[in-house]
């Protein structure tokens, strides 16, 4: 897990044209698909389903990132399975019984994810580690795309890094990650980069791929310093 993989979100894409910007991500140099889930309860937007995630599934092989911003989540996870997501992703914050909900994503085949708002505490995990393939950490407040990153979730990267120890657990960083605040999460342990606006600005293939190019090779810089 020594190598940034990044994560563009598309909830920054243009929603007429999802299928063709997929594939345009992917072209300029996606390493996984993030999809944001909003239901205008959790969160305060809503964006799209299941049924728009699998009419996109057959654009890529690249993995479909799911992050369920939605409450309740348990009664959905076997739609967003069945869409075509790799890794499905909840929130602590939006299940009563949180091992249950990643015990039943692993029972469906797929990779278990957790999510934590910033004002909640990483302690919430301690005890659900062994059913984990990934913790999101967000670095905004859920719900929109373009916020800027909140300093002390450095810190908190560098305290679930050293909670997780040799555990084979991607750490995911989402929200108002840039060129500049890649490095800086990339060095407290985070080896998967959600990046929305910063990735999309420009709306064109070749200036996808610089920006994509741009936050790796910072978030790389760190590693290698």
């Amino acid at each position: 897990m020594s190598t940034t993989l990044i994560a563009p979100s598309m909830l920054s894409s243009d929603f007429s044209r999802l299928g063709e910007e997929v594939e345009a991500v992917v072209r300029a140099g996606a390493d996984w698909i993030h999809l944001d889930v909003m239901d205008g309860h959790f969160v305060p937007n809503i964006t799209f389903g299941a049924p728009v995630i699998q009419s996109i599934r057959n654009r890529t092989d690249k993995v479909f990132d799911c992050h369920l911003m939605i409450e309740p989540c348990d009664p959905y996870l076997k739609a967003f399975a069945d869409a075509g997501c790799d890794i499905i992703t909840v929130h602590a914050e939006a299940t009563s019984h949180l091992d249950r909900s990643l015990q039943a994503i692993r029972e469906l085949g797929k990779k278990a994810g957790v999510s934590l708002n910033p004002s909640t505490p990483e302690n919430v995990i301690e005890y659900v580690l062994d059913r984990l393939d990934l913790v999101l950490l967000m670095s905004v407040n859920p719900g929109f795309g373009g916020q800027g990153f909140i300093p002390s979730m450095v810190e908190k990267t560098r305290r679930v890094k050293a909670m997780i120890g040799r555990r084979p657990i991607h750490i995911e960083i989402d929200g108002g990650i840039t060129a500049q605040t890649a490095p800086l999460v990339a060095a407290a342990g985070a080896d998967v980069l959600v990046a929305g606006s910063a990735v999309f600005k420009g709306g064109r293939e070749d200036i996808y791929r610089a920006n994509i190019e741009s936050i790796r090779q910072a978030a790389n810089g760190a590693l290698a310093a």
